[in-house]
């Protein structure tokens, strides 16, 4: 860039996230068939761009409305084409990766996706015999002619654009409606189709839409097919309700989850180039124009390719490895008696997910809990957590679920169970329809000796077994008395009317409730964030030490980018783990010289939200529902709480910051210009890899009751190459974070 800006481009920095995503696939220490995953990874991530952050900016565009969300000063339209040019850069990256090193290693380890016309007779036969009996009786061929309108062509369902030979326009004024069909490759079959008798010792299949291509000529009886394209449009997912139309927020969320399937095209891939003719009639019926069309060297929807990630092939996945158990439940039967006694802090996926089920489980039986209340953001309708609330509710509990109808891809999966909720008892309550509840909390009410006592839960991540096991996230357990009464507090503003909307006229006429422990949004995490960050300054001015560390999965909201440049100046030590977008410019002088940025993409997704503030020497450690946009501050239910049990405190600073801090093998360095560098180790430095740290970490009883210098010294990081620096804090020595 000619002139260092002083925001980055929303948009434009998460493709730099997924940049990163496509780069762990192109590592060489990357196991094949982790390359894989993450390719499959990047290509559905970028899926879910177009249909909510292109849309949204298309719709933008039209309508002449400049974006409110990107604190940089760049319009839609150049948005849009710094986009394109940067998604084709990055999907012909994608492409070379998989051409020139995924599938001929596969290749080398006797696995290999071969072409239909390649294979002996016997095994077309065996094929014809499946595509006769379990692929051809799915299949719907599609006319496009004068007589048969363009059909509307689902959401990223993969289809075949069938040309024919021989076969022109019945008269010159239909010369642009050229005969075409469509033929929808069904997704309720498996992609890749094994081949018999392939030689021995290989595994051969064949691709779904390769074996329909071949038999074409049966769906379209009579013509003769010139050539056959693979295609998929995407759609604008995107949607918006608006608090003084919506009567019934339920009914209104089921109407826009499906009209929202025939939402407007905002991108068509096409693996191949189409005649002129041809293309005129698709982007006329799509309502699209050439910058919306991305032509793929290769197969389209790669992630349908992850079936062979399951293939039983350890030797070219990661290490296996299983969540473990905190070690104060290996000696109590009673969940409860534990919490009573101390704080209990598990980190996901290091740690196992079951103490959360086991808390709902043994509250769902428990004679002395009365009452049971949860958040619901993104689970799955046979979860162990679905199943225990209505158990609970079975055995006479009051138990009230708060279900986010409008979480992201999520609306139909939330709107089956929650009516699976309601039909146990369950009191489910949907929230607001101008704020979303993003918050994770559980409270579980239980009378002892003559008292009632709240536990509570409260985490970083979704209440879901299945992404437990893949995201990085922080859960605690506390009983402690004054966080109960706040999240008491907040469920009942959440079952109430709604005066936490910046819309609501009820949230003018009372009086917001105080809490002692937890800071809520929308109400006041911005300002408390911002007064931290002042207060940091002030120690700064004063000569004393000042410093923040946040780890967070995005940066965007502009007031406290602006607080931090001002943090930066005033002589504070910042440190940011920001894993997706980042739209704060580091190390530029006289804006933001103390201010280190890094992002970690590695075998598990960064999700956990971590701030620590140095205040004046109390170490203050909050976590958080919530990154830093202005959606987290002002658009949804969100929660930041401190931690309050002094060694999870001090374990989260010295063990699990110092080591994100610390990583020079996974860790990218987010440099002025935007781009991001990676580390590596010196040649006198050993190789540090957080998260192989943090299994080590776990392996050896957790974060809090292992010293970090001695889960480092473990025998198992030294034989993977991956021992951290030991860089733990010693008894008279400085905080790792003092760096």
């Amino acid at each position: 860039m000619s002139q260092t800006p002083r925001y980055f481009n929303r948009d434009l920095s998460w493709l730099e996230f997924n940049e990163r995503v496509l780069s762990e696939a192109e590592s060489q220490e990357t196991p094949l068939l982790e390359k894989l995953k993450f390719i499959s990874i990047f290509t559905s991530n970028l899926d879910e761009f177009f249909m909510v952050r292109v849309a949204g900016l298309k719709k933008m565009v039209e309508e002449d409305i400049q974006a409110a969300d990107s604190p940089d000063s760049l319009t839609g339209e150049e948005t849009l084409a710094g986009i394109r040019k940067r998604v084709i850069g990055l999907v012909a990256r994608k492409y070379k990766c998989l051409r020139d090193t995924v599938l001929p290693g596969l290749k080398d380890n006797q696995i290999e996706i071969v072409p239909f016309t390649t294979l002996e007779t016997h095994q077309k036969e065996f094929l014809q015999g499946y595509f006769s009996k379990e692929v051809f009786p799915v299949l719907t061929p599609m006319a496009v002619d004068p007589a048969h309108p363009f059909p509307f062509l689902t959401n990223l369902a993969l289809y075949l654009l069938v040309q024919f030979k021989g076969v022109n326009a019945s008269n010159e004024a239909l010369i642009d409606i050229p005969p075409i069909g469509l033929v929808e490759v069904p997704s309720v079959l498996s992609r890749l189709i094994p081949v018999p008798s392939a030689p021995e010792g290989k595994r051969w299949f064949v691709l779904l839409e390769d074996l329909v291509a071949e038999n074409l000529g049966a769906l379209f009886m009579g013509f003769e097919i010139a050539s056959s394209c693979p295609m998929r449009v995407t759609r604008n997912l995107d949607y918006t309700l608006l608090e003084n139309e919506v009567v019934d927020l339920l009914k209104s969320v089921q109407r826009e989850v499906t009209s929202r399937e025939h939402q407007e095209a905002v991108r068509l891939d096409l693996a191949a180039e189409l005649p002129e003719n041809v293309m005129r009639l698709l982007m006329r019926e799509l309502r699209i124009s050439p910058s919306d069309v991305y032509y793929k060297q290769g197969p389209l929807m790669l992630s349908g390719l992850m079936g062979l990630y399951h293939l039983p092939l350890p030797q070219l996945k990661d290490p296996p490895f299983n969540p473990r158990l905190p070690r104060q439940m290996e000696s109590r039967d009673d969940i409860f008696s534990l919490i009573l006694e101390e704080d209990l802090l598990l980190h996901h996926p290091f740690d196992s997910f079951y103490p959360t089920i086991e808390f709902l489980q043994q509250a769902a039986h428990d004679p002395n809990v009365l009452a049971i209340k949860q958040t619901l953001y993104r689970t799955s309708g046979d979860s162990p957590i679905i199943d225990a609330l209505i158990r609970a509710a079975e055995n006479g509990k009051q138990v009230t679920a708060v279900v986010e109808l409008k979480a992201r891809f999520d609306e139909k999966n939330n709107i089956t169970w929650a009516r699976r909720l309601e039909r146990a008892g369950v009191n489910v309550v949907f929230g607001f329809v101008g704020i979303k509840t993003h918050s994770k909390l559980i409270l579980v009410v239980r009378r002892e000796s003559g008292r009632l006592v709240r536990y509570v839960n409260l985490s970083t991540g979704n209440y879901n077994s299945s992404t437990a096991k893949l995201y990085t996230d922080l859960s605690y357990f506390t009983a402690n008395e004054a966080i109960g009464e706040d999240v008491s507090t907040i469920f009942n503003l959440l079952t109430g009317f709604n005066i936490l909307s910046g819309e609501s006229k009820l949230r003018r006429k009372v009086s917001m409730p105080s809490f002692k422990r937890i800071i809520l949004a929308p109400i006041a995490l911005r300002t408390r964030i911002i007064e931290m960050i002042q207060r940091e300054i002030n120690e700064a001015k004063k000569g004393a030490k000042a410093q923040i560390v946040a780890k967070m999965n995005a940066l965007v909201d502009k007031e406290l980018i602006d607080k931090l440049y001002e943090a930066s100046l005033a002589g504070v030590e910042v440190k940011l783990i920001v894993r997706g977008i980042c739209c704060l410019v580091p190390g530029v002088p006289g804006l933001s010289d103390r201010i280190h940025v890094i992002s970690v993409v590695d075998r598990f997704l960064e999700h956990s939200r971590i701030y620590f503030f140095h205040a004046g020497g109390a170490r203050e450690v909050y976590l958080s529902s919530a990154d830093w946009m202005p959606r987290n501050m002002d658009r949804r239910v969100e929660v930041m709480f401190p931690v309050e049990d002094s060694d999870y405190r001090e374990a989260i600073i010295n063990n699990l910051l110092a080591l994100y801090l610390a990583d020079n093998v996974k860790a990218r360095v987010l440099q002025p210009d935007g781009s991001y560098k990676r580390l590596s180790p010196g040649l006198s430095e050993p190789p540090v890899r957080c998260q192989q740290g943090f299994i080590e970490m776990a392996r050896l009883q957790g974060i809090k009751s292992i010293p970090y210098e001695e889960a480092m010294k473990h025998d198992s990081i030294k034989e993977k190459g991956t021992r951290p620096v030991a860089r733990g804090r010693r008894k008279g020595g400085p905080s790792p974070t003092d760096r």
